[in-house]
Order: C-alpha cells, then structure tokens, then sequence
C-alpha cells in the first residue's frame, strides 16, 4: 500500500538520518540500482556521497521520510550500485505516489532554474519565505510552478472505442485523444472542441474519469469518457495521422500502463 505524502516547502530543522532525494542530471533521475526494481535514492544527503548538488527544495513527508528535490552538477561520480534513469523508465517501477512526487521535484527543479530572473523586468528573483514562489524584488512579480491543464477523451461507440496516432509518433501506437486546454475556456468546452477539431466527430454524456500528474514537461491530465453522437472520423493531419474506431477485442498498440489513457482503455 501506497504511503501518505504530506507536502511541504519548509525544511524541518535538526533534520538527521536518511531521507528520499529525488535527484536529477539533465532530466535523469538518480536510482539505487541494487534492488529488484529501481529505487528513489536514499541518503542523510548527497554530499554523504560527494556529490555537489546545484540545487536543493524541500518536499513534504512521504510516511516518515522526509522528501527533498535536488539538481547534481553533471560528470560526476555516481554512488556505487546507483545509475541515472529517464523519468519515464523510473514510473512504471514504484507507486503512483512516489511517481508523483518524481514528477513533482524535476518540475519545481525546471521551475526554479527558469524564473531566477523576472520575465517583466529582468530583475533576479528570490525564494518567498511563505510559500513556495519566487519574486522579483524590483517589480514585485511573484511566479509559483506552472502547471499546464491537458484534457484526455475517451469516445465509446457500443463496444468500440475511437483511439488515434498522433503525427510524429513514428510507430503504431494509439491512445485517447488529449489537447491543452486554452485561456477562458472549461475543461467540458474544451473537450467538444478537441475532438472536433482532431478527428471532426461530436460526442454526449461526457463523463470525468480521473486526473493524473504528467511532467513532460508541466502537465495536468484531465480525462474524461464520452459517447459517439454522429459526425465522420476525418483526422485533421496536423496533430492525428489517423483513428478510427477499434473493438474492445481487436485493440492496437496502446500506451504503456503507467498512462491514465491506459488506465480508461483497459
């Protein structure tokens, strides 16, 4: 069972023994690789094993262990037993929770080597004492994590479902169809409007499924079901190559496991 992450941006004082570090070289996650499945790296700290960190935020709790974020300065010498691993490789080996929290440390990673200076004025920025934020003590703009809200659609048809391959992709794999959602808009507009403007067919009795954390780079999936209502499958060429409806026992190449598309697929 999947522990508690409670979250955090304050560091406890007197801190002692190991804690979890979600530590990264270039997007690469550091793992400890002497297990049966990779491993979140477990250290008092990475100096423990001479690494110079670049940067370090503090987490939450994950259970009793306390969770910090960290960037390593690249080329050096990884710990004994330990290797780096695409974050991709790294969720589909532990729990959705610590998944999250891999994705969670690389975007506040990302964010905070991007807003180091101000993008009204220029002006370097700070960490707020209160929260987690950075701002600009010229101007005052204050900036916080980005997160991008990206809808996933799964349209039913009796026992089908329509799956698509986006341009690009190289290979036969299909999914759901997804779209970012735009400024002014709701998540339920949005829904209508991607499926028209990706495959050109209009839906009902849409329904929320889930969400899930995505950070590639800063997403948000948002997914949704909902029911064929009439309209001609026409890919638009730009974002779908091709799609088409699929029955539940005749399915293609589909997403790996640790996607919420599987998830309302299976």
């Amino acid at each position: 069972m999947s522990k508690a992450f409670e979250p955090d941006f304050r560091p406890p004082e007197n801190r002692s023994g190991d804690a979890l570090w979600f530590t990264f070289v270039q997007g690469k996650i550091l793992v400890n690789m002497t297990r049966e499945t990779p491993a979140v790296y477990c250290a008092p700290h990475p100096a423990h094993h001479g690494l110079e960190t670049l940067q370090e935020h503090y987490l939450g709790t994950y259970g009793d262990d306390h969770c910090f974020a960290a960037e390593l300065a690249e080329n050096q010498t990884l710990p004994d037993g330990h290797a780096l691993l695409g974050l991709r490789d790294m969720l589909g080996h532990v729990d959705d929770t610590l998944a999250g929290l891999s994705g969670r440390a690389l975007q506040i990673l990302e964010w905070n080597r991007n807003h180091a200076y101000c993008g009204r004025c220029g002006g370097e920025t700070v960490p707020r004492g209160n929260e987690r934020a950075r701002t600009c003590p010229v101007c005052k703009r204050t900036s916080y994590p980005p997160v991008a809200p990206v809808i996933m659609i799964l349209i039913t048809h009796g026992r089908c479902m329509l799956l698509a391959r986006k341009v690009g992709w190289g290979n036969t794999r299909y999914s759901a169809l997804a779209g970012f959602v735009e400024p002014g808009e709701t998540l339920e507009s949005t829904v209508i409007r991607e499926t028209r403007e990706e495959v050109g067919v209009e839906i009902k009795n849409i329904k929320y499924f889930g969400s899930q954390p995505w950070p590639f780079p800063n997403n948000l999936m948002i997914a949704f079901t909902a029911e064929y209502a009439g309209g001609e499958i026409r890919p638009d060429g730009v974002e779908i190559e091709h799609a088409a409806f699929y029955d539940a026992d005749e399915l293609p190449n589909l997403p790996a496991g640790i996607s919420i598309s599987r998830r309302m697929i299976n």
